[in-house]
């Protein structure tokens, strides 16, 4: 099957034969025996449900992964994953992330002895140069939350194979529309999919993503173990979601780069961090290992007053944490989404009080143009 037509019909497995075109939510906690010994394949719904099952083959079919689990939450998703590691452990991570996985991995340096070193893997050669006996795993954001760097997932992976390391990539920003990481190489790919996957800012959802089954085992093991599995209403969400992802991701895209385009000529822009513009340091990779750049653009703005001039007088784009969904949202990395990272950290990222993140929705690219005009003082 075409990509489009397993969001809408979740591929060729058949999992009710009433004739129902919305998937049952099968909103229950417990599942009756046949008999003694006997089961009908569902015991628990903290172990697996029917919903969530449907959605998780959805899911893995969409990334060319052999199963995938889904979780409570991206953090959830990433808090079961760290199950996978011993103390003493090491990780390679991207240096510029989301903050509440920068906080979760930290947290989980202090207090489970796992040891993360956080560094720029946009250069295979310095990541080659940070693996260290101990290194089991490289997990990188690509492109990355909110400065838009890009990582090489192929040569990462091939770094991996070589040393029997596992490659991890969050893929929540550009989606299976845009970019496979386990067709490149990567072991286990991630998602929010609070965000895109869901795409309408109503449910909370993780995805972990595999090409080995026992490895799926092994997570979900640790998910039942933990009950951070999905329940079965907001795996519906989700599986309604993904139907319209897309056309959803697509109209999101090309809103950006129209978006991007107009931020370009504009003189209160100090600088732009979009991965479609010809001269984003890591446009080419792009090009290569995805099928278009996504709809996030983060921006520094000249005048750090602008800030709340901006944020408190756009109309049609609404001042809100999140992303990913139909509605265009704007935020304050620093007072939201990062804001637990030390300062000092913050800066050498880039991550300053003069910038800016959206998240380009699906709705008219010249009224969303016209919003941020007017916010500007047009």
């Amino acid at each position: 099957m075409e990509f489009e037509t397993i969001c809408v019909r979740g591929g060729e497995k058949e999992y009710d034969r009433t004739g129902a075109l919305s998937v049952p939510i099968y909103q229950t906690a417990a599942f009756a025996h046949p008999g003694l010994g006997q089961s009908t394949g569902y015991d628990y719904s903290r172990s697996q449900n029917p919903t969530r099952e449907y959605l998780e083959h959805v899911v893995a079919a969409l990334e060319n992964g052999t199963e995938a689990v889904a979780f409570s939450s991206g953090m959830a998703s990433l808090t079961t994953l760290a199950a996978l590691f011993a103390p003493g452990d090491h990780i390679i991570v991207s240096d510029d992330l989301y903050g509440g996985t920068h906080r979760l991995f930290t947290h989980l340096a202090t207090q489970c002895g796992l040891v993360f070193t956080f560094m720029s893997t946009t250069d295979a050669a310095l990541v080659a140069a940070a693996f260290r006996p101990a290194t089991k795993a490289v997990f990188i954001e690509t492109p990355t939350n909110p400065m838009m760097h890009v990582t090489d997932i192929a040569a990462t992976a091939a770094l991996c194979r070589e040393r029997g390391v596992r490659l991890i990539v969050d893929n929540t920003f550009l989606t299976p529309v845009l970019q496979k990481p386990l067709v490149l190489g990567a072991d286990i790919v991630m998602h929010s999919g609070t965000k895109y996957l869901g795409g309408h800012n109503d449910t909370l959802a993780g995805l972990l993503i595999v090409r080995d089954g026992a490895l799926a085992e092994k997570l979900r093991y640790f998910s039942m173990s933990f009950g951070t599995g999905l329940s079965p209403f907001d795996s519906w969400l989700l599986i309604r979601g993904i139907k319209t992802l897309a056309l959803r991701v697509r109209r999101q895209e090309e809103n950006a780069r129209r978006i991007a385009t107009w931020l370009e000529g504009r003189p209160e822009i100090r600088a732009l961090y979009y991965p479609g513009r010809k001269e984003h340091p890591q446009y080419e990779i792009s090009c290569r290992q995805a099928q278009g750049f996504g709809a996030m653009i983060s921006f520094e703005v000249a005048d750090p007053s602008l800030v709340r001039q901006v944020l408190e007088n756009v109309r049609v784009i609404r001042f809100a944490e999140s992303l990913g969904g139909v509605d265009s949202l704007m935020t304050y990395p620093v007072l939201q989404t990062h804001a637990d990272i030390p300062e000092e950290k913050r800066l050498a990222q880039g991550i300053n009080d003069r910038l800016l993140r959206i998240s380009v929705g699906i709705e008219a690219a010249a009224d969303l143009i016209a919003d941020l005009a007017q916010a500007f003082g047009d």
